[in-house]
C-alpha cells in the first residue's frame, strides 16, 4: 500500500480523481466528511444510545454521542501526530501532492466520529439481540430461504458492517449515502472482510466483519481504489486493514478504557481508592505531584488523572504505530496497536476491573435483559408485518404497524434477505428511548 493512494479524496458517483493540491484548505474534503457525519440523522440519535449504562438518568454518564465526540478528539491527535512523521518520512506527499499533517487528523476524526454510527440500542447487547432473534428465535424459520453469508450477516449482526450501510447506502434521491471520502471509509473499516469465513485467523482485521451482503460490491471498490491487500481467496472478500484504522481503533481503546473507568467510579461501581491505585500505575511517570496534592475532590483528582492517562496512551499509540509503519503497509502487522503498547498490563488491569464492577454491575445487566425483549419484540412485530405486505397477506394490524416507520423507511424489498435486514437496521437506528417507547405502544402499556 502507499499514501497517496490510501489518502483518497474520491467519493462514491466520482468519475474522475480528486487531487489534492486543487482543494480548497478552507473546507478540506476530508473535513466535509466530518462535517456531513455530524449533521446526519443517525449521529443524531447516538445522543439516546448507551455507552456502558443503558437507559441512564445519570446526566455524568457518557451516551454513545459523547464517547464518539471523545473518540474523535483523541483520533484528531492521533492522526496529527503520525501525519507530522509520515509528511517527514516521505516529504513528496506534500511537496507534490500536497497533503498536510492535519490531513492525517481530519481522517481520523471523521472516521473515529462515525465509528459507532451503526450501534443498535442498548450497546452490544443490542447486536446479541439482534442476532439471537435470528439463530435461536423466530426468525431462525427464514434460514433455509438464505445463503450461508446472509444468514451469517444476521446472526452476528454487526455494528461495524452497519455502519457502512449508514455512511454509503443508496435511497431515492440519496445517491452514496453521506458521500463519504474514501479515506475516511478506509479508516472507518476496522474489520475489512465479510461474515464468512468467521475468524479465519488471529489477524486483528479478521476479528469480526465489516460489510453486509447488500454493501459487498460498494466495499471492495472502494478497497481496490486505495490499493489495499486483499487477503481472501475464491469467493471470499477480506483486506488487510488501511493504516489509519489502527488509529481509529486506538482512539476507541483509549476512550473506552479509561473513560467507562471514570464513569464507573463516579457512580460509585467503583472506590476512589481503587481507581487511584490503577490510573497512577499508568501515569506515574507523568504526574505532577504539586499539582495533583493541589486538587481537593474526587471528580477533579480523577478527571486530571484521566486526561494524563489518556495523552499517555496517544504518545505510546504513536510510537507503535510508527515504528511498524512499514509492516502495516505491507499488510503484516496482524495486531491492534494497543497490543503492542508498554502500557497493556495497566491497560488490561483497568479493563478487567471495569468489567468486574461496570459492565457486569446489576444495573446494567437489569437494563440489558429489559432491551434484548424490546428489540426481540420490535423485529418481530415489523419482521412480521414487512414479509406480510410483500406476500399481499397484510392484516389490518401489520398495516397500522408499518405506519409506524418512518416514510424514509418505506421502501420496496423483493428479496427477503434484504427485507430482513433492512427491519434490523431500522430497529438498529432507533434510540434507547424510542425502542422503549415503541414497545410499550406495541404491548398497549403507553401512557397518554
Amino acid at each position: 500500500m502507499n499514501w497517496e493512494q490510501l489518502l483518497s479524496l474520491k467519493r462514491q458517483g466520482d468519475t474522475s480523481k480528486r487531487l489534492r493540491v486543487e482543494q480548497d484548505d478552507t473546507r478540506l474534503g476530508f473535513e466535509v466528511d466530518y462535517d456531513r457525519i455530524i449533521f446526519s440523522a443517525a449521529f443524531r440519535s447516538l445522543q439516546d444510545k448507551t455507552q456502558v449504562i443503558p437507559l441512564s438518568k445519570t446526566d455524568f454518564v457518557h451516551t454513545r454521542l459523547t464517547h464518539s465526540l471523545e473518540v474523535s478528539v483523541v483520533g484528531r491527535s492521533l492522526g496529527r501526530l503520525v501525519g507530522k512523521k509520515i509528511i517527514e518520512k516521505y516529504p513528496y506527499l506534500k511537496e507534490v501532492h500536497g497533503y498536510h499533517m492535519n490531513d492525517f487528523g481530519a481522517i481520523v476524526a471523521a472516521a473515529s466520529l462515525a465509528h459507532d454510527i451503526g450501534n443498535p440500542p442498548f450497546g452490544h447487547s443490542g447486536e446479541k439481540a439482534i442476532g439471537e432473534y435470528f439463530s435461536i428465535g423466530n426468525g431462525l424459520k427464514h434460514k433455509e430461504h438464505l445463503t450461508p453469508k446472509q444468514w451469517q450477516d444476521l446472526i452476528d449482526f454487526e455494528g461495524n458492517a452497519n455502519g457502512f450501510s449508514v455512511l454509503t447506502a443508496s435511497r431515492p434521491g440519496i445517491e452514496g449515502g453521506l458521500r463519504i471520502s474514501y479515506a475516511t471509509l478506509g479508516a472507518f473499516m476496522k474489520y475489512p472482510k465479510e461474515s464468512l469465513p468467521k475468524k479465519p485467523t488471529n489477524n486483528i482485521a479478521d476479528k469480526k466483519y465489516g460489510f453486509f451482503q447488500t454493501d459487498k460490491t460498494f466495499f471492495e471498490a472502494v478497497a481496490k481504489d486505495m490499493g489495499m491487500i486483499a487477503n481472501k481467496s475464491g469467493d471470499d472478500i477480506g483486506f488487510e486493514r488501511h493504516p489509519l484504522a489502527y488509529l481509529v481503533e486506538a482512539a476507541d481503546d483509549i476512550c473506552y478504557t479509561i473513560i467507562d473507568f471514570e464513569d464507573g467510579i463516579n457512580l460509585g461501581l467503583v472506590s476512589e481508592d481503587y481507581a487511584l491505585e490503577y490510573l497512577i500505575k499508568l501515569v506515574k511517570d507523568n504526574i505532577g505531584v504539586a499539582k495533583y496534592k493541589t486538587l481537593t475532590t474526587k471528580e477533579d483528582r480523577i478527571s486530571y488523572l484521566r486526561a494524563l492517562a489518556i495523552g499517555t496512551l496517544i504518545n505510546d499509540a504513536v510510537d507503535v504505530f510508527i515504528e511498524n509503519e512499514e509492516a502495516i503497509l505491507a499488510g503484516q502487522f496482524p495486531f491492534a496497536l494497543t497490543d503492542k503498547s508498554k502500557y497493556k498490563a495497566q491497560m488490561n488491569d483497568i479493563i478487567n476491573l471495569s468489567v468486574e464492577k461496570i459492565y457486569q454491575s446489576r444495573e446494567v445487566i437489569e437494563k440489558e435483559i429489559v432491551g434484548y425483549q424490546i428489540i426481540q419484540t420490535l423485529l418481530d412485530k415489523f419482521i412480521t408485518a414487512f414479509n406480510n405486505k410483500y406476500e399481499g397477506t397484510a392484516s389490518n394490524y401489520d398495516k397500522l404497524l408499518l405506519k409506524m416507520l418512518p416514510e424514509k423507511h418505506h421502501l420496496e424489498k423483493t428479496n427477503l434477505y434484504e427485507r430482513l435486514l433492512h427491519i434490523c437496521h431500522y430497529v438498529s437506528l432507533l434510540t434507547d428511548g424510542n425502542a422503549l417507547e415503541l414497545f410499550e405502544t406495541i404491548n398497549g402499556r403507553k401512557n397518554n
